[in-house]
């Protein structure tokens, strides 16, 4: 059996990373449309007048799905003598990272997927790494930031405010005398406490094994999320959770967006440079946008050709921007696994 187990090992290792993290930026490109197209569908099958495919149970299963991959991967992690090493503020500062990216920022972009398109939700979810950017700069000092990474996230953000103000869909609401969707609110909602929790990642990650991380903040945030659930929507909110409708479709979904779209991601970061993270963070939304016509027939508003011109311009010069600094300093072409587990790439499923 070892031998076998051996052999495959040998032959993935064989498999350019390249080829791996293409994977998962495809698979997670899809993920938005993936996730609203089966809510549709289950619109066209209610049971007892509920939609069995609803947003609160594609989260919930699909962290169950995830669950079952990362205990599978990193379950050595949680030995009894590694547990011990971690201190009571690991504890709370994994707890707090738990409830605000595994519980509160997942339902935030569920709830947004109901709410507005999926070409809206990318577009405005780009906010995310600009953030990150600005927060790791001024929390985690590090290498100055050039002239090529600021001129690209400030084209960039402004490519999210003009998504913002003028291609909101769906129910709206009036700010500052601006009328923008509630559902791209709560996107860029979820990216800033997503930008936060990716620096007290960074943080946690010095010195807490990546395992013990990924797995308490899926536990923690699926259990979070299910009280939620229940105080805002009541008990019954779950009554369809066992339906085999369900169930047939988050088998697929499982496989594909969560253990297959993950596996590719963390054997693809065994070997990547900072090159290749970049440029898969450069093509993703692209690929988002371009699957989201392809699974929803969503075809870009004028409003969403320039919120998103602006933003690829902005990666790009972000992108140039790295390879300036990669250039000046070798050793940030090799990226760090523990870090850049944690990369930005848009929703990944869970």
């Amino acid at each position: 059996m070892m031998k076998v187990i051996n052999s495959i090992n040998k032959n993935l290792s064989r498999v350019p990373t390249s080829l791996y993290l293409s994977i998962a930026v495809l698979i997670f490109a899809a993920s938005n449309s993936v996730t609203s197209k089966l809510i549709n569908i289950g619109n066209y099958h209610l049971i007892n007048g509920k939609n069995p495919i609803s947003s609160c149970n594609v989260l919930f299963v699909g962290n169950i799905c995830a669950l079952a991959l990362m205990l599978l991967i990193f379950h050595q992690d949680w030995k009894p003598t590694t547990l011990k090493l971690l201190t009571r503020k690991d504890w709370i500062s994994l707890t707090i990272t738990g409830i605000l990216s595994g519980a509160i920022s997942p339902w935030l972009i569920f709830t947004a997927l109901e709410k507005t398109n999926v070409t809206n939700i990318v577009l405005i979810g780009r906010i995310e790494p600009i953030l990150s950017l600005i927060f790791g700069v001024w929390l985690l000092g590090g290498s100055r930031i050039n002239f090529w990474t600021i001129g690209g996230s400030l084209i960039s953000f402004l490519g999210v405010i003009v998504t913002a103000l003028l291609g909101s869909s769906g129910q709206m609401i009036n700010m500052g005398g601006f009328q923008i969707g509630i559902g791209e609110i709560f996107v860029a909602i979820a990216a800033i406490i997503n930008s936060i929790s990716n620096i007290m990642g960074k943080l946690q990650l010095r010195s807490i094994p990546i395992g013990i991380f990924m797995i308490y903040r899926n536990i923690l945030g699926t259990v979070i999320f299910f009280l939620l659930a229940n105080i805002l929507y009541g008990v019954q909110h779950f009554s369809q959770i066992f339906s085999p409708f369900l169930w047939q479709w988050m088998l697929i979904y499982g496989a594909i967006i969560v253990v297959v779209g993950q596996l590719c991601w963390l054997v693809g970061l065994k070997n990547a440079t900072s090159t290749q993270l970049n440029l898969a963070s450069l093509i993703n939304p692209i690929a988002a946008i371009f699957m989201a016509y392809l699974i929803l027939g969503e075809i870009p508003t004028m409003a969403q050709y320039l919120g998103g011109s602006l933003l690829l311009v902005g990666v790009i010069l972000s992108f140039v921007g790295n390879l300036y600094q990669a250039k000046i300093n070798p050793q940030l072409m090799k990226s760090n696994p523990r870090e850049a587990i944690e990369t930005s790439m848009g929703f990944k499923g869970v």
